[in-house]
């Protein structure tokens, strides 16, 4: 999006950049910024997401406190970036200022580094992103299946996931694939 963005989002973008220009760099870690509907989305390389994401709670000025949970998305018509987590964030200290962080990766390699040490309470979401799409979250903890059975094949929330067909077994009572 071109600036200026409007609102708060100019001041947390500039505030961005120069705190990263101490490590990696704004452009090196951050692809682009998207304001579309009154919202801000930072997509990020999946390689600098734990050093913004850090950044975005620590700094004075921005003070992301809350991560919201991550969404997973599946395009896949995008290739080499089939896969996206979406982090959104609330800033309470700022006067509830909301962002989102948006990280991408290939479906032949879906994995993206987890955000557990900066927001711990995005363990439980990282899990059900990685059960219905997929996404490996390095350095999860435990990153096991949350609402599938742990033999279960495939990842049900993926678009190329097969619709139906599927026998499902409920208390002893089975109910046959649709017709």
């Amino acid at each position: 999006s071109p600036r200026p963005f409007g609102g708060y989002y100019d001041e947390v973008a500039d505030v961005l950049a120069t705190a990263l220009e101490d490590g990696a760099g704004f452009g090196a870690a951050v692809e682009k910024v998207v304001v579309d509907r009154g919202e801000m989305t930072i997509f990020v390389r999946r390689e600098h997401l734990l050093g913004v994401a850090r950044t975005l709670r620590d700094h004075p000025s921005l003070r992301f406190e809350m991560c919201l949970g991550v969404s997973g998305v599946h395009y896949p018509g995008e290739t080499g970036r089939e896969l996206h987590a979406v982090y959104p964030l609330l800033s309470i200290t700022h006067g509830s200022r909301r962002i989102r962080l948006e990280v991408t990766c290939p479906d032949a390699d879906p994995h993206i580094p987890s955000v557990v040490e900066v927001w711990p309470g995005n363990d439980w979401h990282e899990r059900e992103t990685w059960d219905m799409f997929g996404i490996e979250f390095d350095g999860h903890p435990a990153l096991t299946r949350i609402l599938m059975p742990d033999d279960w094949p495939g990842h049900p929330q993926r678009k190329d996931y097969p619709l139906g067909g599927i026998p499902v077994e409920y208390k002893g009572g089975t109910v046959p694939p649709p017709d």
